[in-house]
């Protein structure tokens, strides 16, 4: 029977968040039954994803929604929407867009590399960026002049990576690009509010359904009706090679109902607790320094961040190579490693990973710091 181990995968103890690397998220048992039953039977897929698409964009008060394999996905389909439409050569044609009307303006602290660069999904899609601004000053002028008669769409990224300051809000985007005619295109691939953009006006979202929703690997567009359509019309086109199959779709529509229906209090409340796990099981270790953070994007979720003391005989890349490497593994989260900072996440962890995890870094410290090895 295939299996991890069978295949010589390690299953990983993930304190780093629900990131792609990672596998995105662990199903709920509802979640997984879906994807059962859809695998029980065939189904006509374009009305299984038009209704699925229904029930989302209903539970997301968005006029439709397009299911797709991820976030990045959604970038694609969104923009080829606004850039080639449902015209049937041009959608044929894409990636390569020769006619006018195909920038997508990109505050210059938004374009992001999220394991992939963000300007690559606009270029599959058949946009041409035009970055404004700098990456720590976007002035309202400069996206405004951007909004020409080239300007195809705005896209806003709403993501830890993105630089936070100097970007103008999206409620000002959106103020500006309507003005001048111009769609709204965010990506909100992690965010757990999947209510707010749409509420702001943009006209299109792109979600990842593995992530904050604890769906499979997949995602959704939501947004206007007319746009959704033209995103769907690259089904025969560029999105081929991105279809979505009929077990994750149910299992998609079944995560966002769990989602949307959660105790958001309790949830976070247990989020907190492990937190509170973490901290005091490492407090006090010589070598580390500790610091509760909030989440860089804005969102209600707080990590534990964890330092190594100057003169501590180790360094912090040496300890998570070590968490890597252990059995099992233990993934953290290192993109602020070069600041000589990581951060634990709670969300991702269960109850009896936490005392784990705390175990394990302190094994690992005694071993750098000279004691004997774990």
């Amino acid at each position: 029977m295939a299996s991890y181990e069978a295949l010589g995968a390690s299953p990983v103890i993930n304190a780093s968040g629900r990131m792609t690397a990672l596998g995105g998220s662990v199903l709920a048992p509802e979640v997984r039954e879906a994807m059962s039953r859809a695998a029980e039977a065939y189904v006509d897929m374009d009305d299984l994803l038009r209704q699925a698409g229904a029930r989302i964009a209903a539970l997301c008060g968005a006029e439709d929604a397009f299911l797709t394999t991820g976030a990045a996905a959604g970038v694609v389909a969104m923009v080829a929407a606004v850039v080639a439409g449902d015209d049937p050569a041009r959608v044929r044609a894409l990636p390569d867009a020769t006619w006018p009307r195909r920038d997508i303006v990109v505050q210059a602290g938004h374009l992001v590399d999220f394991g992939a660069p963000i300007e690559q999904m606009v270029r599959l899609g058949g946009g041409r960026v035009r970055a404004v601004g700098a990456v720590n000053a976007v002035p309202r002028s400069a996206l405004e002049a951007a909004l020409d008669g080239e300007a195809a769409a705005v896209l806003y990224v709403q993501s830890h990576h993105a630089v936070g300051r100097g970007q103008l809000p999206l409620e000002e985007v959106v103020a500006s690009a309507h003005a001048a005619g111009v769609p709204v295109l965010v990506d909100a691939a992690a965010e757990e509010d999947l209510t707010r953009y749409v509420r702001l006006g943009a006209d299109l979202v792109a979600y990842s359904g593995g992530k904050a929703i604890g769906g499979p690997s997949s995602g959704f567009v939501l947004g206007r009706r007319h746009l959704v359509a033209l995103c769907r019309a690259h089904e025969h086109g560029i999105l081929r090679p991105m279809k979505i199959g009929k077990e994750t779709a149910l299992a998609l529509v079944a995560a966002t109902e769990r989602y949307l229906l959660r105790d958001d209090a309790a949830e976070h409340l247990a989020w907190e607790e492990r937190l509170e796990g973490l901290r005091a099981g490492l407090s006090g270790v010589d070598g580390l320094r500790l610091a509760v953070e909030a989440d860089e994007a804005g969102r209600a979720i707080r990590r534990l961040a964890v330092g190594v003391e100057p003169g501590a005989g180790f360094t912090l890349a040496q300890l998570v190579e070590r968490l890597r490497r252990a059995s099992p593994p233990i993934a953290v989260r290192s993109h602020r490693l070069a600041e000589g900072w990581i951060a634990l996440d709670p969300r991702p962890l269960r109850p009896s990973e936490v005392d784990v995890v705390v175990g394990r870094i302190r094994a690992e410290v005694a071993y750098l710091r000279g004691a004997t090895a774990p």
